[in-house]
């Protein structure tokens, strides 16, 4: 959850780790800090509670600081509450060595009563500060280097984690190590670099090895060494990947927030995906190694996901039922891994995550090999773990994604299993190629819908201010229009900050209309040709409790009597509305995130990369 930098080299550092905070902030703000040397110059460090600009701010009263090398961080707090005493970089008691982290020390209590009982202090609440004091008891207690003390820390400590850290004794040097938790490394011609995620180093490198799990290694200003559990040198083994993300996709641009850029980006993210998995207007999986055959052979179909990444299986998951008669279960990854029943054979797991790193659905996928069962991931970041460690992968190419509430990724995400859906029902012959040749023409008519819905961002802009005093919002709808709810409900409580709620449209009189009061906004999304009167009959129900109903729907469906406002999606096949639907739903929510005053880049208390259970 939280972003770690680091840099060694030629050019000034204290600038480099700062400017690569400010492309990490979205995976915690809730305190920042750094450590900075100039060669073998005594460490300097700086913290500061709260949002990144504090320790900028703090740094450049400083005055010119001179620095070759340094390691900085910003925090999603786990441990201890949100303060400077918490914030990272944190350090061994004579300040010997200092590192940052990211990630959960689960037994970092016990580390703790073993560390005060060989006189170590503390001052924060912090695992980090555990983990940080541990290596320094290795490294003075067995004397074998810092390789050797990290290498002993990872067999000790129990949860994930990415560290960086300094050693008094080796100036113009970062150690580092993973066990779980994200880490790339990357070199230039000025230096060497590591961080959490791409963004942070994209302006200085797009070069970068992949830490592995239980790797370590070691960077200066011209080289990195990569280690494994034993201490053995494994650079050889490493490969270098090739980024290729632009700078200006990490930009905001013109743009006031990331959000509304990367809400404006999908048209060109949906194009994308269609560009390389569609050939001759027929679905073309044969890059990544499923073919014909092996859909053909396929019994049941899980997908599995966290948050938006579940909302996506819940809208595929209709799709698939439509065109096919393959069995279809969605899980929440963070309950799979706890499930106990049995996965039926002939089965393919799909792991859906932007981020490639989320730490449950990583844990769900190994699950489902450790049973056997083959899977397949749908990323954004090429080379994150879950690809690494699927059998089947393909990317979204949605490029970059800095706000924290998904939007982009969430749209290519559904693309590629409206891909999968139609490929699967072409396999099993429940299709025939004509048929899923007018669907992909149908979905490559998407991008020009989404830009006309964009182009009319007013009308949507204009309910914002209704919504402000809001306390609660309901979404409701039918089948698949409840499943594309799940998202929009999941959007706008996660940066307007207003309790909303999405049901399905036939359970309210199950306890949901009690809450319906006068004033109550309920939208209502109906875009199902054969439902769309059971969704006419939900909304005069809803407004004769003095519900303000919005009704997000087609012009075809005249449902002006039945709702007090109306927002139409062009017209488009019934399978495919969500990705018109969800457009509308997220302007929604950003406009009254604005219309509140809040940042919707950064919501409270959320971090974009779930790397933690």
């Amino acid at each position: 959850m939280c972003g770690i930098v680091g840099y060694v080299g030629k050019e000034e550092a204290t600038k480099i780790l700062l400017d690569g905070l400010t492309k990490l902030e979205y995976r915690g703000y809730d305190s920042a800090g750094i450590a900075i040397r100039n060669k073998s110059e005594d460490l300097r460090i700086v913290r500061a509670e709260g949002v990144l600009k504090n320790l900028i701010d703090k740094v450049n009263a400083l005055g010119d600081i001179k620095s070759t090398s340094g390691i900085a961080h910003t925090r999603w707090a786990t441990h201890g509450d949100q303060s400077e005493r918490n914030a990272h970089p944190h350090s061994s008691n004579d300040n010997f060595i200092v590192g940052v982290h990211n990630g959960i020390i689960e037994n970092f209590q016990e580390l703790k009563e073993k560390l005060l009982h060989n006189g170590y202090t503390f001052y924060s609440n912090t695992d980090t500060e555990v983990l940080i004091k541990l290596v320094d008891y290795y490294y003075k207690k067995y004397k074998g280097g810092p390789i050797d003390a990290i290498n002993k820390v990872m067999v000790r400590a129990r949860g994930s984690f990415a560290i960086a850290l300094m050693f008094k004794d080796f100036p113009d040097e970062i150690w580092f190590a993973k066990k779980g938790s994200p880490l790339i490394v990357g070199k230039s011609d000025t230096g060497c670099f590591l961080a959490s995620d791409i963004p942070a180093i994209l302006k200085h490198t797009n070069k970068v090895y992949y830490v592995e799990d239980f790797q370590s290694g070691c960077m200066k200003n011209n080289s990195i060494i990569f280690y494994d559990l034993n201490g053995d040198d494994v650079t050889s083994s490493m490969e270098l990947k090739t980024i290729d993300w632009q700078l200006s996709d990490t930009e905001k641009g013109n743009y006031p927030f990331y959000m509304i850029k990367e809400i404006e980006e999908q048209p060109k993210a949906v194009w994308a995906c269609l560009n390389v998995y569609t050939k001759n207007d027929l679905v073309d999986f044969d890059s990544i190694g499923i073919t014909k055959g092996y859909l053909k052979s396929l019994d049941m179909v899980y997908i599995l996901g966290c948050g938006s990444a579940y909302n996506v299986g819940r809208v595929s998951e209709c799709i698939i039922e439509e065109l096919t008669d393959v069995g279809v279960r969605v899980e929440l990854a963070s309950e799979f891994k706890y499930r106990c029943y049995k996965l039926k054979k002939n089965s393919l797991a799909i792991i859906i995550s932007q981020s490639g790193e989320t730490k449950d659905s990583y844990e769900a996928l190994q699950k489902c090999k450790e049973e056997g069962i083959k899977t397949l991931s749908i990323v954004n970041v090429k080379g994150s773990a879950i690809p690494r460690a699927a059998d089947y992968n393909i990317y979204t190419y949605a490029g970059p994604e800095i706000a924290v509430a998904t939007t982009k990724a969430y749209s290519s995400q559904l693309i590629i299993m409206y891909l999968f859906a139609l490929a699967l029902a072409e396999a099993k012959g429940d299709i025939s190629q004509s048929e899923m040749k007018t669907y992909i023409k149908e979905l490559k008519a998407l991008p020009d819908k989404m830009e006309s819905i964009l182009s009319n961002k007013a009308s949507v802009q204009k309910f914002a201010n209704q919504f402000v005093s809001k306390k609660d919002v309901f979404f409701i709808g039918r089948e698949m229009d409840y499943a594309i709810c799940e998202e929009g409900s999941l959007k706008f409580k996660e940066v307007t900050y207003i309790h909303s709620e999405a049901k399905p449209a036939g359970e309210l009189k199950h306890g949901t209309l009690s809450l319906v009061t006068t004033g109550v906004p309920v939208i209502v999304v109906a875009t199902q040709p054969e439902l769309i009167e059971k969704s006419m009959a939900n909304m005069e129900e809803v407004k004769s409790r003095g519900a303000n109903v919005i009704a997000i729907t087609l012009e075809e469906f005249n449902v002006s009597n039945s709702s007090k406002y109306q927002i139409y999606i062009p017209k488009t096949n019934k399978l495919f509305t969500s990705s018109l639907v969800i457009i509308y739903l997220q302007l929604l929510a950003y406009y009254v995130s604005i219309a509140k005053g809040i940042n919707p880049d950064q919501p409270r208390n959320l971090a974009k990369s779930v790397t933690v259970e």
